[in-house]
C-alpha cells in the first residue's frame, strides 16, 4: 500500500509539473531530483568524504548547465545522443559479464554517461513547442507500462532468470510481458498524440529493451555497492535512482528515434 500511495502521488505532481509549469520552472524542479540522483550514484563510488561526493554532484551540475544553456545550440544534441546510445550497448553486454570488478574512476565515467545525457533528452522534450509535456508523458508511460507488465507477468509466469547475478527477480517471461505492455502503451499513447500506430509500435518496444537495460545496468552498480536502493527518499520505493533507472536509458533512444521521424521541433 505503501508503494502504491507513494507512486500515486508522484505520478500527480509529474502531471502537475508538466502540464500547470511554464517550462523553464518544470526544468527547474526536475532538475533538483536529477542532482539528488547524481548525490545517489555518488554512493556508488567508494568515496571517503561527503566533500569529496560533493565534487562529484558538483561536476555532474555543471554538465547539466551547460546542456540547459548550449544544447542544441551551438553544442548539437545528436552526438550526445549516440554517445548514450553506445553507452547502453557496452551496459547490457557488461550486464551480462557481472561480476566484474567497478573501479571508481570508470563508475563515475558511467554516471556521467548514466544522467547527464537523460537530462539532454528531457531538456529537448519539454522545449517541443506544445507538445513538450505530450511527448514526456508518453516515453515516461511506456517506461511504466514495461515496468507494471514485466512485474506481473514475471510473478505469474517467470520461470528463465535474465540477469540472475545482477537482479534474481526478473525472468525472460516478464520481459516478454513487459514488452507487450510498452508496446500496447506506445500504441495508444501514440493515439492519443495522433501519431500512427505503425510508428509507435517499433518505438514503444525499442525504447521497452533499452528500459531494460537502465534498470539492469543501476541494479548492477547497487550490487556491486552492496545497496539495496540508492536512496530513501520515497517511501516503498527507494531514492530517486530506484524511480529513473529505466528512464535514464528510454529517454535518449526515445529522443533519437523521434528526432528521426521529424516529430521534435522547438
Amino acid at each position: 500500500m505503501q508503494r502504491v500511495v507513494t507512486a500515486v502521488v508522484l505520478i500527480a505532481v509529474l502531471l502537475l509539473v508538466f502540464f500547470t509549469l511554464p517550462p523553464a520552472a518544470a526544468l527547474g524542479i526536475l532538475g533538483v531530483f536529477v542532482v539528488i540522483g547524481a548525490w545517489e550514484w555518488s554512493g556508488f563510488l567508494s568515496l571517503d568524504s561527503y566533500f569529496a561526493r560533493s565534487i562529484y554532484v558538483a561536476l555532474i551540475t555543471g554538465l547539466m548547465a551547460v546542456v540547459l544553456l548550449y544544447v542544441p545550440d551551438p553544442l548539437p544534441l545528436m552526438p550526445i545522443l549516440w554517445v548514450s546510445l553506445g553507452w547502453w550497448l557496452c551496459a547490457f553486454v557488461w550486464v551480462l559479464q557481472y561480476p566484474t570488478p567497478i573501479p571508481p574512476a570508470v563508475g563515475a565515467l558511467c554516471g556521467i554517461l548514466v544522467i547527464v545525457p537523460a537530462w539532454a533528452g528531457i531538456v529537448t522534450l519539454l522545449r517541443v513547442a506544445d507538445r513538450g509535456p505530450e511527448f514526456v508523458l508518453l516515453v515516461l508511460a511506456i517506461v511504466w507500462a514495461a515496468d507494471v507488465g514485466a512485474y506481473f507477468v514475471g510473478r505469474r509466469l517467470g520461470r528463465r532468470k535474465l540477469a540472475p547475478r545482477v537482479s534474481p527477480g526478473k525472468t525472460w517471461e516478464g520481459l516478454a510481458g513487459g514488452l507487450i505492455a510498452a508496446a500496447a502503451a506506445a500504441v495508444a499513447g501514440g493515439a492519443w498524440a495522433g501519431i500512427s500506430p505503425l510508428v509507435m509500435l517499433p518505438v514503444g518496444l525499442s525504447v521497452g529493451v533499452v528500459s531494460v537495460v537502465g534498470d539492469l545496468t543501476v541494479s548492477m552498480f547497487k550490487r556491486n555497492s552492496d545497496l539495496k536502493d540508492s536512496g530513501n527518499l520515497f517511501p516503498g520505493h527507494g531514492g530517486v535512482l530506484d524511480r529513473v533507472d529505466s528512464v535514464t536509458a528510454a529517454v535518449p533512444l526515445f529522443v533519437l528515434e523521434f528526432a528521426w521521424l521529424g516529430l521534435l521541433s522547438s
